[in-house]
Parts: structure tokens; sequence; C-alpha cells
């Protein structure tokens, strides 16, 4: 018998709804409903919080791909274990008031923000749940194993999301931003959000990639015909570079966010067939 999946009390689909709702204010240029959700996100979600352990626990087996099945078997186990850990009843209270703040500092409508992982985050909160039978326990923890194995980018990576889901969250969403971003813009975006939680730590480990990354391709850029036989082309080009280079020295602000994502659709536009060749 299936769980009816209560997204208020799923604490990783409440964040990633929050994550949405800071990601479209900052494309629509609200501060203000920016700055609200930020706030949330960082009063509840600081880390050795309640919540913050419980978040964890779910980013565990919804992050975690590319794996060999006795890793990720292990992985599953852990936090199982550390699940078992934080009290229920305390995190109910950390739950309700977290719900009390979207509601009251956000609105409501934050709840019916589309989150592309909903069915995956739904699968582990069953997981968690003391209510399912050790059948269903053990068909769903082979579910969440086998997208753990799957490679980022995959033909099943995109997860597939029924018409029931759809409908509920997707026309909710501002398709037009959602559908314009790159990817990497996208991720860029999820991390920077995430940062007021987690001191940024995921936001620097993906710009330690991601710069090096558009620094590369902006350098064989300017070895193209049309970039090194135009001056003013082949100028802006180092320029940006150094403007990148400058970044290892700065946080990151929206500014630096902006010219970053800025950065990438050019390097987009310069390899559009994503091989860079």
């Amino acid at each position: 018998m299936k769980i009816k999946h209560n997204k208020k009390r799923n604490t990783a689909f409440v964040y990633e709804a929050l994550v949405k709702e800071a990601t479209v204010a900052i494309l629509k240029n609200d501060s203000d409903k920016r700055d609200k959700a930020i706030k949330i996100i960082k009063k509840h979600f600081k880390p050795g919080s309640v919540l913050r352990k419980d978040l964890d626990c779910y980013r565990s087996l919804s992050e975690n791909q590319n794996l060999d099945r006795l890793t990720a078997e292990k992985i599953l186990k852990e936090v199982k274990l550390q699940k078992r850990l934080i009290d229920p009843s305390g995190l109910f209270k950390q739950q309700t008031k977290l719900i009390h703040d979207v509601n009251k500092e956000t609105s409501p409508s934050v709840f019916g923000n589309f989150v592309p992982n909903y069915k995956s985050l739904a699968t582990i909160m069953q997981i968690f749940s003391d209510r399912i039978s050790p059948k269903n326990q053990v068909i769903l923890e082979n579910e969440i194993i086998r997208k753990m194995l799957i490679k980022p980018d995959g033909p099943e990576d995109n997860e597939q999301i029924d018409s029931i889901v759809y409908k509920t969250f997707a026309t909710k969403f501002n398709q037009k931003y959602d559908g314009e971003l790159l990817k990497e813009q996208k991720e860029l975006l999820t991390y920077y959000i995430s940062s007021f939680a987690d001191n940024a730590l995921e936001l620097k480990m993906f710009l330690n990639d991601e710069i090096p990354r558009l620094k590369e391709q902006l350098e064989k850029a300017k070895k193209l015909d049309e970039v090194k036989e135009d001056p003013e082309m082949l100028n802006k080009t180092q320029s940006v570079i150094e403007r990148l280079n400058s970044f290892v020295k700065e946080n990151v602000n929206e500014s630096v966010l902006l010219t970053i994502m800025k950065t990438q659709k050019l390097v987009k536009e310069i390899y559009p067939d994503a091989n860079n060749n």
C-alpha cells in the first residue's frame, strides 16, 4: 500500500522549493522575494540544525550517482542509521516552524513550485517511514540504489515525471526562465542559493571546476579565425578571462554570478555542439 506523500513534511522538497523560489526571484530581479526565501533557508537549514541533518540524509541518496553497487548500499545503510538518530518529535516541531515561516514570510504557493526530482524525494520519504511493509521497503530501496548507479547526464538522469505530478507543479513554475537557462546556469544558480545554508561549500566546489572550464574554452576561442582576426573581439575575450581570474579573490555576489552566467552562455554560443570542437 502506497503511503500518501505529504510534501510539506518532506524536508528536502521544501528546501528545493525554497531554492527554486529564490532562483526565480533573482532572475526576475525581485530582491524582496529573494531575500525572504534566503532568510528562511539560512534560519532553518544552518549547519548542525535538525532540518539540515534531515536534508543531508535525503541528499545523500538523491544526489550520489555513478556509484558502484557496494558503495551505494553502504551509503543507504549509513543514511538509515543517521536518520534513526534524528528525534522524530524534534524534527516534526522544526518542520512545523518551517512551514509556518514559509506561509507567513513568503507564500503557500512556494509548496507548489516545480521540483524536478520530486518523485525521488517522495520515494526516499517512504523509505524513512515506519509505516511501510518490509516488501515495499526493499522494492523502494532497490529503486533508489538503481538511480544511484546511473551515470549523470545519462538518459535516465532526467527523471520522468508522471502526468499528475507535472500538472500539479510544472504549471506553477515560471517555465520561461527554466526553459531559457542552460544546464550549467541552472546548476550555478542552485549552488548559489544553497550557499546560504552550507557556507558556500558546494558552490566553491562547483566553481573550482566550472571557472577553469570556462577559461580553457575561452583560451581556445582566441585561436578561432573569427576571433583572432578581430582585435576588438580578441581584447574582449581576454578581458573576460582576466575577470574570471579575479574571482579567485572575491566572494560570489550577484554581480559575480551574473558575469559567470553570461560567460557560460558565451561559451555555449561559441561551441553550440557542446563538444567544444
